[in-house]
């Protein structure tokens, strides 16, 4: 359904021979022969050319009152919406860890917030029909983008986001409250929070605890994603070595925030590890397929019918004037 211009009353327009078919079916009206005196002027002739023009306005005028009583209206370009949405907020750790590079993307090892930003713009674009936010968290949490259907705006702040942006230690709780806050005033039936983190909650003024029961109060469900890739080998200068990257992963605290809302604790390795989660919250979290279409509109009526009153207005007065 592309724009365009469409007569929602089409029948008026049969309306338009009306008056040639009065003209032609009624009885012809008797006239007065006229009184022809020798000494005043014959203005037949002016009349004759006055006649064409005239018909031809009221020609116009009564087309434009049959266009304006078929009711023309000009439609714009459809949009489809889902009337049932989800509000759901990603809450991105953006601490100094988040530097370690121990995510596999691609064959090649990534920094953690490299594959996130990856996995997550991915996870965003698809979510049509959803409102999406934003929160990062470091020292304190800042919602980087609140809660819109313009996934596009979500996903270009994503890939904006760089470590040290707002600090280097983990405020996670602080980062819950502030993302809970932002449903308060919504009415969405379904309020979802996904928050990824490498380490333990080392900032803030609210505990995890404390900001997943305010969370579950307010019928928020929490997923929790911790990342990083554990136990690897690392090239010493004389021999390899084994180095646990994922030894700040406070993973007890993690599961038990997500339980306390309904949600589930997941652990990605890696950038494969970290698609297939949101894959799986995909599913827990389907995207609504009603749709909707909805088409703007906007009412013509008036231009014909002003266009029929400036000609009857003008018919008027040069009746007037060549009486």
């Amino acid at each position: 359904m592309a724009s365009g211009l469409s007569f929602v009353w089409w029948w008026a327009w049969l309306l338009l021979p009306l008056p040639w078919v009065i003209r032609r079916w009624l009885p012809a009206i008797d006239t007065v022969e006229a009184l022809r005196l020798p000494w005043l002027p014959q203005s037949s002739t002016q009349r004759k050319h006055r006649a064409t023009p005239t018909l031809l306005a009221a020609a116009c005028l009564w087309l434009g009152l049959v266009a304006a009583l078929a009711r023309p209206v000009w439609y714009g370009e459809p949009i489809e919406f889902q009337p049932k949405h989800r509000d759901l907020m990603l809450l991105v750790d953006l601490s100094g860890s988040m530097e370690q590079r121990d995510m596999m993307l691609d064959g090649d090892y990534v920094d953690r917030l490299t594959a996130v930003k990856h996995v997550v713009s991915q996870f965003a674009s698809e979510r049509n029909g959803d409102r999406l936010g934003l929160v990062v968290f470091a020292d304190h949490a800042y919602l980087q983008t609140p809660l819109t259907y313009d996934r596009s705006s979500v996903v270009q702040q994503l890939q904006q986001m760089v470590i040290g942006l707002v600090g280097s230690n983990t405020a996670i709780g602080d980062g819950i409250g502030l993302a809970t806050k932002s449903f308060v005033d919504s009415e969405a039936p379904q309020r979802v929070m996904i928050l990824l983190s490498d380490g333990a909650n080392t900032a803030g003024t609210l505990s995890p605890e404390d900001a997943a029961r305010i969370a579950a109060k307010y019928q928020a469900k929490l997923y929790t994603i911790g990342i990083g890739a554990g136990e690897m080998e690392v090239d010493g200068f004389l021999f390899s070595r084994t180095v646990n990257t994922a030894r700040d992963l406070d993973e007890s605290t993690l599961s038990a925030i997500a339980k306390a809302t309904g949600g589930q604790y997941f652990r990605a390795k890696n950038a494969t590890d970290l698609t297939d989660i949101y894959q799986v919250i995909n599913q827990l979290e389907p995207i609504n397929q009603q749709v909707q279409i909805w088409r703007p509109q906007s009412e013509w009526f008036y231009y014909p019918l002003a266009m029929s009153l400036v000609i009857g207005v003008l018919l008027i007065l040069l009746g007037r004037v060549y009486d």
